[in-house]
């Protein structure tokens, strides 16, 4: 038997490793850019063609590199920063994977101009699959120009699965948007198909973040300052009052470098347990300082899940540092003990005994009983009123009270008849309205518990109806619709309102206008990533429309644009669950039976579109059983 074991060629193996390296364009852009932080650039520009598909382009002013060490880079494990596995623990940089250029050239067509700053020609490389195109000495500026031309070129299957170019794009931005909120002393400009997207200067990070996430968020932030032995915190948290549902900028970062940490997230959240309604988000940046010994980043390929030493520790920290901030702030509501010059309210006692009021009636009125002698008595107020008097006397109106004829009893006889076919009659009002109360309970088809349940007969026992999330099941119905059929109907508001979005959730609000458009909602683009709200879905009432475009911009980002109809889904969605009617709204008995009857002409009423029980029937034989 021949041997069947062999050596992956490089190249082969360059596409292999790439796949955990390069996962789509803004992976490129993060490596490139990071390196080009490495080499101590003070101004990075990205160039975007087509989300990244066509071509990236990442100029710096950094140091460059030599002719040997140009070629050298896009060997695998090749890197400038470790000498032993020792040295794994003690980095302070970003890009030292090894594997990131080489990557990049396997499953690509790359082209690089570098030139070192005491040197007068600098090194022209070209490569494509792996493999070497050319290598010349060229005229440039000192520093390095990537270019990253037609990504995936010889893996259509790669290249195939990319997402739309919306959400390509809006990856790209996040990545990007993570680098430049941890380098504030670094210019970078980004430009896709020509558009400036992002122009940042040298900047304080405050300002840094009111740039890429718009000058609202400048009054939403609260200092976070705190440095202990083990660990250094500092950055920004957000006011309690600026929660939301989704959307919520939540970042962390480690020595320079972006993390997901929900554990830390857990104690950021802890802070803010009874300032924010429950669900919602508050945003906060907080960037950690920390031996590099005491942490772990090569847990993940992405590099983005940290493993610190002393966890529990950082997060009692963390937690204390959140509380010492919303409360240096006023951000907490405080008990106030001043009382001078307020009006002072009794405190209710319960041992007192508060007699009712009497009502007084006269026992001997008949309304039927008509004297023409008896004389018009006024009323107290116009007796002592001040008007005018006829001849010295109090003015007395006469007006003709009509007659009622003897004998009015025999009108009513037969009206009150005896039990019928259908079952015994209901009494008069009259002869004393009890039994009237107990037939109309008795007919009820619908009984509304505690605000929040529906509760009818069926034949099979008991059934119970979550009003809320049965109006959301209706709702989504409605929606999804009039998105498919583009059929929505918008009504103009009063006075325009102006919403900001960042650059990564305005490329996403720009590939779902249509969708909007058919929902209701009339949107006008003012630049720079504000929009103007002009109309609002018609049948929407007490919502907020700013948060709940928000809402459906982060829904469609989570989406990530892969299918149309999931996008279609989840707008439909976000708009029935905040236009629902809320737990505890009382239902008429006609508002409750226009609800079930929508409810059952759904093709799904036993679920919400996101997977809730919407309805539950209890037996006749559990019922039993209680009994």
């Amino acid at each position: 038997m021949s041997d069947i074991i062999r050596v992956l060629p490089d190249s082969v193996a360059n596409q292999i490793a790439a796949g955990e390296v390069i996962q789509r364009p803004a992976s490129v852009v993060k490596e490139l850019v990071e390196n080009a932080i490495d080499a101590e650039a003070k101004h990075v520009h990205v160039l975007i063609t087509d989300a990244g598909k066509t071509s990236i382009q990442v100029i710096d002013d950094g140091k460059g590199m030599s002719e040997t060490d140009a070629r050298l880079s896009f060997e695998r494990h090749a890197t400038s920063k470790i000498r032993e596995a020792a040295d794994l623990f003690s980095l302070h940089t970003m890009g030292f994977r090894g594997e990131a250029l080489a990557s990049i050239a396997a499953v690509a067509q790359v082209e690089l101009k570098t030139r070192m700053e005491n040197e007068e020609l600098g090194t022209f490389i070209s490569i494509a699959g792996s493999k070497l195109q050319g290598q010349e000495p060229v005229s440039c500026a000192q520093g390095c120009n990537f270019t990253v031309n037609n990504l995936f070129f010889n893996v259509p299957a790669r290249r195939k699965f990319l997402k739309s170019n919306q959400t390509e794009l809006s990856n790209i931005l996040t990545e990007f948007e993570r680098i430049v909120l941890v380098h504030p002393d670094i210019a970078f400009t980004l430009h896709h198909n020509g558009s400036e997207l992002f122009n940042l200067p040298v900047s304080p990070l405050r300002q840094r973040l009111i740039e890429v996430f718009g000058k609202k968020l400048n009054q939403q932030l609260l200092n976070l300052d705190v440095e202990t032995s083990m660990v250094k915190i500092s950055g920004f948290v957000g006011k309690p009052e600026s929660s939301r549902k989704k959307g919520a900028h939540q970042y962390f970062f480690v020595n320079g470098r972006f993390m997901r940490h929900p554990y830390f997230h857990k104690a950021v959240m802890d802070a803010y347990e009874q300032l924010v309604p429950p669900g919602e988000q508050v945003s906060y940046f907080i960037y950690f300082e920390i031996d590099p010994s005491n942490i772990d980043v090569n847990i993940h390929p992405t590099k983005t899940e940290i493993k610190f030493e002393n966890e529990q520790a950082i997060w009692q920290i963390l937690a204390a540092a959140v509380k010492e901030s919303l409360g240096k702030f006023n951000a907490i509501p405080t008990i106030d003990f001043d009382t001078e010059g307020r009006p002072d309210i009794p405190v209710f006692d319960a041992s007192t005994y508060m007699e009712p009021p009497q009502v007084t009636y006269n026992p001997g009125y008949n309304p039927f009983t008509s004297s023409e002698d008896e004389p018009y008595i006024p009323p107290m107020d116009e007796r002592t009123s001040s008007s005018p008097k006829r001849g010295g006397s109090a003015y007395v109106p006469s007006f003709d009270v009509p007659s009622v004829p003897s004998g009015w009893e025999s009108l009513y006889e037969g009206a009150v008849s005896t039990d019928t076919e259908d079952g015994p009659a209901v009494e008069s009002v009259r002869a004393g309205g009890s039994r009237d109360y107990v037939n109309m309970e008795r007919s009820a088809q619908y009984f509304q518990f505690k605000g929040r349940y529906i509760l009818t007969s069926v034949k099979s026992g008991l059934m119970i109806i979550e009003q809320t999330r049965a109006h959301v099941r209706v709702l989504y119905e409605r929606y999804l619709s009039r998105i498919e059929k583009h059929q929505g109907y918008s009504q103009g508001v009063l006075f325009s309102e102006v919403v900001q979005f960042p650059p990564s959730e305005a490329v996403i609000l720009e590939g779902i206008t249509d969708d909007l458009a058919s929902i209701g909602f009339d949107l006008s683009n003012l630049g720079g990533g504000s929009y103007a709200i002009n109309g609002v879905p018609a049948d929407i009432e007490g919502v907020d429309p700013s948060a709940l475009l928000h809402e459906l911009v982060n829904s469609a980002k989570e989406k990530e644009g892969s299918v149309k109809e999931e996008i279609h889904r989840s707008l439909a969605l976000v708009m029935a669950k905040a236009s629902a009617i809320v737990p505890g709204q009382v239902l008429s008995m006609e508002e409750m039976n226009g609800l079930v009857d929508d409810l059952f002409s759904c093709p799904t009423p036993n679920y919400t579109p996101d997977g809730k029980t919407v309805l539950a029937v209890i037996t006749g034989d559990e019922i039993d059983r209680l009994f």
